[in-house]
């Protein structure tokens, strides 16, 4: 089963919130969506919802509409009511899947074991830390055990031991092949857990691809160096410049079939070596680059 996102476009007006946007997400595998604050995300978000329908395009799910009741939907915005139980809630969240009473409890039960929250069961939402309303809403999202999930920074919030329980759950529902579209501003995470990737910009998709290539693509002729004799660097006829980056230096060149000759140089002239390394291209660096924007 595959999440086909064909030529969608949508527009509000004169406004093109997304243009021409195509992906596949197969069964079972994680993809990163990225992208600035109004890039076209949560747009895409709710057309695979059916909350909005494409302008143009089409979007399925083995190669039929999109059932509401297969997909969890975890917004970036909260969602809860803050006065109501937490079981309460998420049992008649549950319901509006099909869940039945019984089974909706049970669930319940599970997932706040396995998020390490059974103590929240019969508190009050508006009791609870940012941190934890994040993981009731995460297990709304999730009791009806979905085919198709989507997060949209399930992250936020939370601290780092919470992070990692998170990322455990959500890594343990791709491998028993739950297919997943996650969106953060964490670029980290999503190269940590996405195999493939999109960036939009202006509604459009500017970067797309699985993750081991797209940074093949992006990367530069740059070694990291830490030694004793940095002034050996910049008189090599190979560099082309020489940055000076906390212990060390970042190294220019025109390929690095010319790392040999900066090694070399270093050795004949008995310089003392800690590091000499490529230096990895990251999505950050990506994002930025075609973005134009930071991200934290």
């Amino acid at each position: 089963m595959t999440l086909q996102i064909d030529r969608v476009s949508k527009q509000f007006g004169d406004f093109t919130a997304v243009d021409d946007l195509s992906f596949h997400v197969p069964k079972g595998e994680m993809f990163g969506l990225l992208g600035a604050n109004g890039a076209g995300k949560t747009t895409t978000f709710r057309m695979i919802l059916d909350i909005l329908k494409p302008s143009a395009g089409t979007i399925t799910w083995d190669g039929r509409n999109v059932d509401h009741r297969i997909v969890g939907y975890l917004p970036e915005e909260r969602g809860l009511y803050p006065k109501s139980p937490v079981r309460d809630q998420l049992v008649f969240l549950a319901s509006l899947k099909g869940m039945r009473q019984a089974e909706a409890k049970r669930a319940v039960k599970t997932w706040l074991e396995r998020l390490e929250i059974p103590q929240y069961e019969t508190m009050r939402v508006e009791q609870l830390s940012k941190g934890n309303q994040q993981k009731i809403q995460l297990v709304a999202a999730l009791l009806h055990n979905p085919e198709l999930l989507i997060l949209d920074e399930p992250f936020s919030g939370l601290d780092p031991v919470n992070v990692e329980i998170l990322k455990r759950e959500v890594l343990a529902l791709r491998d028993a092949g739950t297919t997943i579209v996650f969106s953060s501003h964490r670029m980290e995470h999503v190269e940590e857990l996405c195999q493939h990737i999109g960036i939009l910009k202006g509604g459009r998709a500017v970067v797309s691809g699985d993750v081991p290539t797209i940074k093949t693509r992006y990367e530069e002729p740059v070694l990291f160096i830490e030694t004793d004799r940095p002034d050996l660097l910049q008189a090599l006829p190979v560099v082309r410049a020489v940055e000076p980056h906390k212990d060390g230096h970042f190294v220019r060149l025109d390929s690095f079939d010319d790392s040999d000759a900066v090694l070399g140089a270093l050795v004949a002239n008995g310089a003392a070596i800690k590091t000499f390394m490529r230096q990895p291209v990251s999505l950050n660096d990506i994002f930025i680059k075609e973005v134009g924007q930071h991200v934290s």
